[in-house]
């Protein structure tokens, strides 16, 4: 296993941000992709959701918070929380945690981890959930080792094809 990282810090993204978001996102998104997703739908998707202007949006939003993970003054890995409407719903869905490849298993992902559920905890929500591919073994691991638990499931419609996903929650505590 691979030491962590020293200089991590996690803070919430900048507006000015956008742009290094979506470069993180276009080089991870396709990573959570199972095998015979096309790289046309791929693509189409990183186009239509991860780009500088849709990331613009999103950290505009006052609903949504976007926490990077920082490493020598760059950007390594973020996380997107949404709160659920209505907001007196006391959740909060999960729906982006990528890191880059170098920086897999080195902790950045449990770091963004116990950062949003941090963030979520104070915000008042008492539960988080998301959504993952049924073929992506590796992050189904991970988010069950954070205490996640699979509640349903969903179709999650990428560029002209429809994907299998397992919707999986986990309830948190105030601090």
């Amino acid at each position: 296993m691979r030491s962590g990282i020293s200089d991590l810090h996690i803070d919430i993204a900048a507006a000015a941000s956008a742009g290094e978001l979506a470069n993180v996102a276009a080089a991870t998104f396709p990573l959570a992709c199972p095998p015979s997703v096309t790289a046309t739908n791929v693509a189409s998707f990183i186009a239509a959701n991860l780009s500088a202007a849709r990331f613009a949006e999103y950290l505009s939003d006052p609903r949504r918070a976007i926490l990077a993970a920082h490493h020598d003054e760059r950007i390594i890995g973020y996380a997107m929380l949404i709160r659920d409407i209505p907001e007196s719903d006391s959740s909060a869905e999960l729906s982006k945690i990528y890191v880059l490849p170098d920086f897999h298993g080195r902790g950045v992902a449990g770091k963004l981890m116990d950062a949003v559920l941090d963030r979520a905890a104070r915000q008042g929500v008492r539960r988080v959930w998301l959504g993952v591919n049924r073929q992506n073994v590796r992050a189904q691991r991970f988010y069950t080792k954070c205490g996640f638990e699979v509640s349903g499931t969903r179709t999650f419609r990428l560029g002209d094809q429809l994907e299998s996903d397992y919707l999986m929650a986990r309830a948190i505590s105030r601090p």
